[in-house]
């Protein structure tokens, strides 16, 4: 504490005289949990920390709060009366939180997204579906591009939160994965690789000229890496519907995420071709600015699309 801070609080002030809030919240892991190591990593301290704040609580309180033995952490009689005036602090201090929070959903009534086209066209409105559903004030505007087009937007502090499908995180930005998917090869049922039961290799698919993403998608980015850039475009497309039009119109086989074509391949639209060697698994990623973890509105639409599942889970 600087001298200045120590001139603002007096000697006789509560500060100097009641334990700080997580201490309190510690104490009260003990009482729970019986147990000292159990109670730090709970509050995710060290246990020699955890053992360190008890005693200085002990040494400011004037009394002995807990019990220590092999068996585990017991409250002293004492320690059980503050453990209980301890469990008011806290749950006060969980009323005036919500009372902030309260404050900030009125500047977080809006949230801005930038998400990769299949993101967007496939995983995102059911996402967004959920977060309105709990935030039904929140205007959300939706930004959607290739995944270098998201980053942009991120960095320029166009969007709050983005999503990002490519095989590594983009500079400045900070991530979390949220799914997995995989490319597939697909065809319409005329082709020729529609009839086939030998696998495609690597040498074959990078030979044959495919409908693909255009540069700087994810899309693109994966199958790029995969054949170590030698994929040959028969056209490029700026979106995933384009892609698969062109697919199912017979102009040739395209690379696509399994997310995009559960219908047609189903309907027998667009046929999958079977491929060996060829890494076609991804990440699909949350991205935001390096150092500045999402907030509000962004922060609930993060913990959503973790608690809904991609093609394999999140």
């Amino acid at each position: 504490m600087s001298n200045e801070e120590e001139r603002a609080t007096p000697p006789g002030s509560l500060s100097h005289r009641v334990p700080d809030l997580g201490a309190l919240e510690l104490l009260l892991a003990v009482a729970r949990l019986g147990s000292l190591g159990g109670a730090a990593r709970e509050v995710g301290i060290t246990q020699p920390a955890a053992s360190s704040r008890i005693r200085s609580m002990e040494r400011q309180l004037g009394v002995a709060l807990v019990d220590r033995s092999p068996r585990g952490s017991r409250l002293t009689d004492a320690g059980a009366l503050v453990t209980d005036w301890a469990r008011r602090i806290v749950e006060a201090a969980e009323a005036f939180d919500a009372g902030a929070q309260a404050l900030r959903d009125r500047r977080d009534s809006r949230l801005r997204v930038a998400a990769s086209m299949t993101i967007a066209e496939y995983l995102l409105p059911g996402w967004l579906l959920a977060l309105r559903a709990g935030r039904p004030d929140t205007a959300v505007s939706l930004l959607a591009g290739n995944s270098a087009a998201v980053a942009e937007r991120l960095l320029a502090g166009e969007a709050d939160l983005g999503f990002v499908e490519g095989v590594s995180v983009p500079p400045g930005l900070d991530s979390a994965v949220i799914a997995h998917d995989r490319l597939i090869v697909v065809t319409a049922p005329g082709h020729a690789w529609a009839r086939r039961r030998r696998p495609l290799e690597a040498s074959e698919l990078a030979a044959t000229p495919l409908i693909l993403r255009e540069k700087g998608s994810g899309t693109r980015q994966v199958l790029d890496a995969a054949l170590g850039g030698l994929a040959r475009p028969l056209i490029e497309l700026s979106s995933t519907t384009a892609v698969k039009a062109a697919a199912v119109s017979g102009a040739g086989p395209a690379v696509l995420s399994e997310l995009a074509v559960g219908e047609e391949l189903a309907m027998r639209r667009l046929v999958r071709v079977p491929v060996e060697g060829v890494a076609l698994a991804r990440d699909l990623r949350a991205v935001w600015p390096t150092g500045h973890r999402p907030v509000g509105p962004a922060r609930e639409l993060l913990s959503l699309t973790r608690g809904k599942s991609g093609p394999s889970g999140a």
